[in-house]
């Protein structure tokens, strides 16, 4: 469909579709509907900004299009989690999730990888935190943030007509999904159905849920190390936790271990839930879609880059628009990529040459082994507070997010500045997955839809301007009060 058929496109790259134009990308879970567009590209007409062009065949000029004063002149009324006093077991929850007594080692809680005061992110520069009994170990990708989960999906791949929760064959899914036509995804335009892996937790979506999200580091022999169940009830069952579990769960539950684990891990995520610092929603561009903040000029550049399909392209995938009901954009589509980032050689496991993190078919899961055309594909992470984190991507190969802008800028049009040469001098491209499997990684999307002598999507100007925009996304931001009408009067 052409773009200028599908409604009008604003001046920072949103496409404003009547509402019985929006797709229904459907999950293999309930609830879909409420949460259409947290994972589409389109937002109601009426939504969040004037109206201007980015690509189209209508398109005014750029500089006609710009907004020097930064404003939203169509601001949006967001719908937020609700603030109110967290419940008597997510306060348990709370315990928990600092308590360094509940490891194998004594010495390592969920904070100590999950810092509230780093957006939940780790606390520190390492690429891989140390676990594990003695603290000796390290772990074989650095933590993702558990910020901004509360709306995500248990792990499915492609659309599900089916309303109803039900166990199913991801593999016979995936070798029927094996024919599907990759989709291409360019910001602000609306998707072809695609057969695509989505949802889920951890770089791999190995967990379908929070509570078991919560489980796996607890018995990890790399993380936190309890040896069994068992020996995790057993911390549990002791003061101070101890009356707490029978006042909330009853008396029977400190004999039965399986349910007291359980019922700790659903207190970690009713505390997850429920505390407004998890998703705080807090950042300069949320107060900016809600009218209450403007932008500066780099940032207002930046976000439209960062939109622009023939730029960062860059919400295409990490989604800027609120939803059709109200709900703030997570930044994220929640979908997987294989993006050939190269090879972290100061990873430990790295040091095996023969060793390669393939994320949704191994190692570290193990359904989906078979499943090849699946290698090499990674969660896409939310980017809310992401320069708050000290390593990027699935095995942190980058430390700054100007270097995470050049690999997107240069991947493709001059991959040797990517990566490395091996030992004869032939430049090792996508080094970091086997190349039997080099068809899996993007090449269609843009801006790594270029080939290599092209011209660079990005200017060095738009890349600063994007990671000024991504600042704009953390948390913590103070809107200015507006001035009252007798503020003004005495002014004038």
């Amino acid at each position: 469909m052409p773009a200028a058929s599908l409604g009008a496109i604003d001046a920072i790259g949103y496409t404003l579709l009547p509402s019985a134009t929006r797709p229904l990308q459907t999950f293999a879970r309930r609830r879909k509907a409420s949460l259409k567009a947290a994972i589409g590209m389109t937002v109601a007409s009426g939504g969040l900004l004037a109206a201007g062009l980015v690509n189209g065949a209508n398109a005014p000029s750029r500089s006609s299009i710009a907004n020097p004063s930064g404003v939203n002149p169509h601001p949006v009324e967001l719908t937020l989690p609700p603030v109110q006093p967290l419940s008597a077991v997510a306060l348990l929850g709370k315990q928990l999730f600092f308590d360094a007594s509940l490891s194998g080692s004594g010495r390592e809680s969920c904070a100590s990888c999950h810092s509230p005061r780093y957006g939940y992110n780790p606390p520190n520069k390492l690429t891989v935190q140390p676990g594990g009994a003695d603290m000796d170990r390290l772990g074989e990708r650095p933590p993702p943030s558990l910020a901004y989960l509360y709306r995500q999906q248990p792990f499915s791949i492609g659309p599900d007509t089916s309303p109803d929760d039900v166990t199913v064959n991801l593999n016979a899914i995936a070798a029927s999904a094996s024919t599907h036509v990759r989709a291409q995804k360019a910001a602000g335009t609306a998707q072809a159905p695609a057969m695509v892996p989505q949802g889920g937790l951890f770089w791999d979506g190995r967990a379908d849920s929070l509570q078991r999200q919560a489980f796996f580091p607890a018995l990890d022999p790399a993380e936190m190390a309890n040896g069994s169940v068992a020996t995790l009830a057993s911390a549990l069952a002791k003061p101070p936790y101890r009356q707490q579990f029978v006042q909330l769960f009853g008396p029977a539950i400190v004999n039965d271990p399986d349910r007291l684990v359980s019922e700790a891990m659903f207190a970690l995520v009713r505390y997850q839930i429920e505390d407004p610092s998890f998703h705080a929603f807090t950042s300069k561009y949320d107060a900016w879609l809600q009218g209450k903040a403007t932008l500066s000029a780099a940032e207002m550049r930046g976000l439209k880059a960062f939109n622009d399909p023939q730029k960062g392209n860059c919400a295409a995938c990490h989604l800027s628009q609120a939803t059709a009901d109200g709900l703030p954009p997570l930044f994220t589509d929640t979908q997987y990529e294989a993006l050939g980032v190269p090879r972290n050689p100061h990873l430990p496991a790295n040091k095996n040459a023969k060793h390669f993190d393939l994320g949704l078919c191994g190692p570290i899961r193990k359904d989906l082994t078979s499943q090849t055309q699946y290698c090499g594909m990674f969660l896409t992470p939310t980017l809310r507070n992401v320069d708050r984190r000290a390593v990027f991507f699935h095995n942190g190969v980058y430390t700054t997010l100007k270097q995470v802008m050049d690999f997107y800028n240069l991947r493709s049009v001059q991959p040797d500045k990517i990566y490395p040469r091996d030992a004869i001098g032939k430049l090792a491209l996508y080094n970091d997955i086997p190349e039997a499997l080099h068809g899996n990684v993007d090449t269609k999307d843009a801006p790594f839809d270029r080939k290599v002598g092209d011209k660079r999507a990005m200017s060095d100007l738009d890349i600063q301007d994007i990671i000024a925009f991504v600042h704009t996304l953390d948390d913590g931001y103070t809107p200015m009060p507006k001035p009252s009408e007798s503020d003004a009067v005495g002014a004038n």
